[in-house]
């Protein structure tokens, strides 16, 4: 059985390598190969240089001319995709890719096809109350409107089958898939499962990207899905 995972970078100098490393390094279970698509999103630093380095080995680095946000990302990497299951795996340091086994667990046990690894079930470091708060906003929010309590829709940490994945139509930007996704795989009929998992927040300085325009984007399409059906 093979696993995708998948990184989507914009300007990760400072975490690529040590990233890709963990990722190469990371424990599966018995019977996986692994196959690595890294999309360098139109970065401005150095990640294309130190990216550079990995061509023509078995990983993947697809370019992006311009940036397009992580969700554009997502989709070059879905679309070049091989495995039997995709994961997402962010840039920065913020999961550990050492908890891919317990990620994956729940899908070989047949118990689901779709895992989300919650921040709020493990460990949280570092990260700033108003950050908690936000995410405790839009997960309340998101119970209330569709009936189906998960303590953290906005995980980088979403492993699921390709046939999860098959037909189906992304047209948010940026961070707006978090939702979307979210939104989508529940009225195809699919159950999310939610493990517990470490998380280590970065600050704005180290790099974090998400802002409050970021979060409002994020909250609307919590509304937008919930009233406008989107296509599945």
């Amino acid at each position: 059985m093979k696993l995708s995972i998948i990184i989507p970078a914009y300007n990760e100098e400072a975490t690529i390598d040590e990233i890709i490393a963990k990722v190469k390094a990371a424990p599966l279970p018995t019977g996986f190969s692994r196959e690595i698509i890294i999309v360098n999103d139109g970065s401005q630093d150095r990640s294309a240089e130190i990216l550079s380095a990995y061509s023509g080995q078995r990983d993947m680095v697809i370019v992006h001319q311009n940036n397009q946000g992580k969700t554009g990302a997502l989709l070059t990497g879905f679309k070049n995709a091989s495995g039997d299951i995709l994961l997402i795996q962010d840039a920065d340091l913020e999961y550990d890719p050492c908890q891919y086994p317990k990620l994956l667990q729940p899908i070989l046990d047949r118990q689901t096809e779709v895992v989300f690894g919650s921040r709020f079930l493990g460990r949280i470091d570092n990260m700033q109350p108003i950050n908690r708060y936000a995410n405790d906003i839009s997960n309340w929010t998101f119970g209330v409107l569709y009936g189906v309590h998960l303590t953290d829709i906005n995980t980088c940490y979403k492993v699921f089958t390709r046939r999860v994945w098959e037909g189906m139509v992304i047209t948010s930007r940026n961070f707006g898939f978090e939702t979307e996704f979210t939104v989508k795989v529940l009225r195809r009929g699919f159950t999310i499962k939610e493990v517990a998992i470490d998380y280590n927040a970065r600050s704005r300085q180290a790099g974090k990207k998400i802002k409050w325009s970021t979060a409002l984007e994020m909250f609307w399409q919590i509304i937008k899905y919930r009233f406008f059906k989107p296509n599945l």
